[in-house]
């Protein structure tokens, strides 16, 4: 995992930015007041199959289309199953020894969290993507050339399968796939708009929670669906071939 700064940044969509959806906007200044870690790779098959080897994950093998397992993205598991094995990950760190395992701190965001491991937040998860940056994609304006895996990315995988984590060069922050490869599940209930959404970097879970936030675009994505500011939602019980998800850490 990377510690990532706390900081803040505009949220969303600028007008300058053409074709946006109308659930880009508002943009709003968010302030992430204290430093929170995250996965440099988004959570792997191999790490989904440590879970369900020492009982967690309810035991559950998602498909993975034939691509392939090991350090490709888990693909196939829904919102509620990564909530699983945020569950798994912290009661494996509580078990620990107080001597050697993380301390503990205290959570924020969802009544679902109980540990320091949990999904980002909607916003966490655009700070981190962003990097710093202002630009529609955190490599610059512009789609380039071979720069994630999507439909018209110009990679080997595009509008194919899922590629090996850490295919691409990483972001400002050091994480990879930030965009492309698999849409990532957050905290957050979707809403059509930012009005009143949280300006602290906390979950937005207030409201209608029947669908689940997603970000970060896909393999089967175009280019535009890989922007920073692109949101997704579906129900927590959806699972998809382009679906995955990311872990965050609370930090003292």
């Amino acid at each position: 995992m990377i510690e990532i700064p706390a900081g803040s940044f505009t949220m969303g969509s600028p007008a300058t930015e053409r074709s946006i959806y109308p659930n880009e906007s508002p943009p709003r200044r968010v302030t992430i007041s204290r430093p929170f870690a995250v996965g440099v790779y988004d959570v792997t098959f191999d790490q989904w199959y440590d879970c369900i080897s020492e009982g967690g994950c309810n035991a559950y093998w998602p498909e993975d289309q034939g691509w392939g397992r090991g350090n490709r993205p888990v693909i196939n598991v829904s919102w509620e199953d990564a909530q699983r094995y945020v569950r798994w990950l912290n009661e494996k760190v509580q078990s620990l020894p107080r001597s050697t395992g993380p301390a503990l701190a205290p959570t924020t965001g969802s009544e679902v969290m109980s540990g320091p491991y949990r999904l980002l937040t909607e916003a966490e998860w655009e700070y981190a993507a962003r990097a710093g940056t202002t630009t529609v994609y955190y490599w610059g304006d512009s789609r380039g050339n071979a720069n994630a895996n999507c439909d018209g990315c110009g990679s080997l995988w595009d509008n194919k399968q899922t590629s090996p984590v850490g295919s691409f060069a990483p972001n400002p922050f050091g994480l990879y796939d930030m965009a492309g490869n698999v849409l990532q599940w957050v905290e957050d209930c979707y809403h059509e708009t930012y009005a009143r959404a949280p300006v602290d970097g906390s979950a937005w879970t207030a409201g209608n929670c029947y669908t689940r936030v997603q970000r970060g675009g896909s393999w089967y994505n175009s280019t535009y669906y890989l922007r920073s500011a692109t949101r997704y939602s579906n129900a927590p019980n959806f699972h998809g071939l382009n679906v995955g998800f990311r872990i965050a850490r609370t930090l003292d």
